[in-house]
């Protein structure tokens, strides 16, 4: 039996991360980059797309980011890399009024928590509007190209901004990437498919729902955060 859930009430620091948690996971517009990582990889290996695409989930899987693989198995340079896979199309956001009201109504610092660049977090957020409702963005290379869900990607997001993690909230769109936050003592919630809607992911992404570090639950992020201010004004 899962123990209680964390509550908001403490809480000071409200942590984000970018893709499929502030916008929704079936406009796949992560699947964009996706596709990029695999060209990539391809070109840069010289190897077939098949095998790429193998390569590339592999090191996903096991080192966090297929990158951080490219990395450590053959000496890869990141900045050709993440210049590269973050050039997509982001004519699939459109402004959403509703989180950027959702996000001011939360008391306290709010900031973003991403293993992408912050070139392309601005991207979204300009795109979703809300790009002014945030205090800063914490990217992989902030995080000195050690991604979530590594302990050290998250200690050093806590040292850079200050952040108590015993007053402070992370909201995610992959199960794995709460158990360091909640072990610090943050309040954790999953944001998880809407619905039946159709999205592009590997199983295991969508795995954990009912893992012991997920306080709540959620697949619709602006009526949960509505709810939360609601209940803490109450």
């Amino acid at each position: 039996m899962k123990d209680t859930p964390r509550r908001f009430d403490h809480v000071e620091t409200w942590v984000f991360d970018l893709d499929n948690t502030l916008y929704p996971h079936h406009l796949n517009l992560w699947q964009q980059v996706d596709e990029r990582i695999r060209s990539y990889v391809s070109n840069y290996l010289s190897i077939s797309p098949e095998e790429a695409f193998k390569l590339q989930k592999d090191y996903y899987r096991r080192y966090g980011t297929t990158m951080r693989g490219l990395i450590a198995e053959h000496g890869m340079s990141p900045d050709d890399y993440l210049d590269y896979v973050h050039k997509i199309d982001h004519s699939p956001l459109t402004p959403n009024p509703a989180l950027g009201d959702a996000l001011e109504k939360l008391p306290g610092r709010k900031l973003i928590f991403t293993n992408g660049t912050r070139r392309h977090a601005e991207n979204v957020m300009k795109r979703l509007e809300i790009d002014h409702r945030f205090e800063d963005v914490f990217d992989i290379v902030a995080g000195e190209l050690e991604p979530k869900p590594s302990q050290l990607s998250y200690d050093r997001f806590l040292a850079r901004h200050g952040v108590d993690a015993a007053k402070a909230a992370m909201f995610e769109d992959l199960a794995r990437n709460l158990e360091v936050p909640h072990a610090l003592g943050m309040t954790t919630v999953l944001v998880v498919p809407e619905g039946e809607r159709v999205v592009l992911r590997e199983t295991w992404e969508l795995e954990g729902q009912d893992a012991p570090h997920i306080d709540h639950l959620t697949e619709n992020l602006v009526d949960f955060l509505t709810r939360i201010t609601e209940r803490r004004s109450a």
